[in-house]
């Protein structure tokens, strides 16, 4: 008899190969997908349960070495197994109302199981949908942009503006004030006059999302007025408190990135212990506030790449960067041109760094990313389209 293996990475892709009937594929999915979750800081007395769970449905779990001797208070705790073996926690710890356990299920339930936005409303009645990676295309109406190609003239801006939208762009993300390592603020008026025209005009001529990259509240109500339908916030809503009303009486769709410190100081020694985790937590806390006024599902979370990190921080983010999904919401990387993608490449200048520019988006693309934002729509979009071709469900 002649026979051949072959191992594979997915299995449920497979399904269909091997001819199973297709009201059983759901039940395959649940026991041929595995899943494996990082819970931080759990107590180690719930942890300790956890594991016990986890090995009773036929998975496992990781703990520190000293949970099962209460030598330490809390742990991480590393979860190993199918989707239908994750079910089973969950049902077994909701039962559970003592040690956070009945808490923690909640969790695991809203991360593996829960429907994950798909699409955001906008203020016109449009809606920004993510059934494929969306093409952001960054325009600076600033004279100091790191990246010098992505400034632009009042009077070039519909050129750069068509060209964008020939090459696909799905979002034209204008900003007036840069936010580069050790830059100054900019003044409400200044950023005003160079912002509000920007939108008015490109919302003239084009059928395309704006998205007005700003942390100043009356700016971006301004730009709102004018057609904007998405606020990018590289402050997470933190540096103007009136951001929060403006959101309210408008209801775009918000990014809400993370950054240590601000602009003018963020690259002046920062550390984290565990920068995804860190970033985590920071999103768990901004989303929670969207949460108490009604706007949680207006939230794409933006890890901030470059944004107080260093070199090493940046590439665990990009490595990691499947890992923010567990929150739920669409997740943008802003990784375009940058200093680390310099860094690697041996300090080259940003005008050579659009290969790796374009590696970073496969990466990110590949797993589960929504929305690249980019200085080159046309080589960006190049590569999603491979990917999507290949691997069709990679989101």
């Amino acid at each position: 008899m002649n026979f051949l293996i072959a191992r594979v990475t997915d299995p449920v892709e497979h399904l269909s190969r091997v001819g199973v009937d297709p009201a059983s594929i759901p039940i395959f999915k649940n026991k041929g997908e595995f899943v494996s979750l990082l819970i931080y800081d759990v107590p180690a007395i719930s942890a300790n349960v956890i594991k016990q769970e986890m090995l009773a449905a036929g998975g496992d779990a990781a703990v520190h070495k000293h949970s099962i001797t209460l030598k330490v208070q809390s742990t991480h705790v590393l979860t190993m197994g199918t989707l239908a073996q994750h079910k089973k926690l969950v049902e077994k710890l909701s039962l559970m109302h003592y040690w956070n356990l009945d808490e923690i299920a909640r969790d695991i339930k809203n991360c593996l199981f829960e429907t994950k936005v798909r699409a955001i409303e906008l203020p016109s009645g449009r809606r920004l949908e993510f059934e494929k990676p969306l093409i952001m295309g960054i325009v600076n109406v600033t004279p100091d942009s790191f990246y010098a190609a992505s400034r632009v003239e009042k009077d070039k801006l519909i050129d750069l503006a068509a060209r964008m939208v020939k090459e696909g762009v799905d979002i034209i993300d204008i900003g007036g004030e840069s936010t580069r390592p050790g830059s100054e603020r900019v003044s409400e008026d200044e950023e005003l006059n160079r912002v509000v025209p920007a939108v008015e005009t490109v919302r003239k001529n084009f059928d395309v999302f704006i998205s007005v990259d700003t942390y100043k509240a009356k700016v971006a109500e301004e730009a709102l007025k004018n057609g904007a339908e998405i606020v990018n916030d590289v402050s997470a809503l933190r540096f103007d408190p009136e951001m929060i009303n403006v959101l309210k009486t408008y209801k775009p769709a918000v990014v809400l990135m993370h950054m240590k410190g601000e602009p003018k100081t963020m690259q002046e020694n920062p550390y984290y212990e565990d920068v995804v985790k860190e970033v985590l937590y920071f999103f768990k806390e901004r989303i929670e506030k969207l949460r108490e006024i009604g706007l949680e599902d207006k939230i794409i979370i933006d890890p901030g790449i470059g944004f107080g990190k260093r070199l090493v921080d940046n590439l665990e983010i990009i490595k990691r960067i499947s890992e923010f999904k567990s929150l739920g919401k669409p997740v943008l990387v802003g990784a375009s041109r940058k200093s680390f993608i310099g860094q690697v490449l041996g300090n080259v200048p940003p005008e050579e760094r659009l290969y790796g520019t374009l590696a970073v988006t496969a990466y990110c693309v590949l797993n589960g990313v929504d929305i690249v934002r980019v200085h080159d729509v046309k080589e960006n979009l190049h590569v999603v389209k491979l990917i999507r071709a290949i691997q069709p469900q990679s989101r």
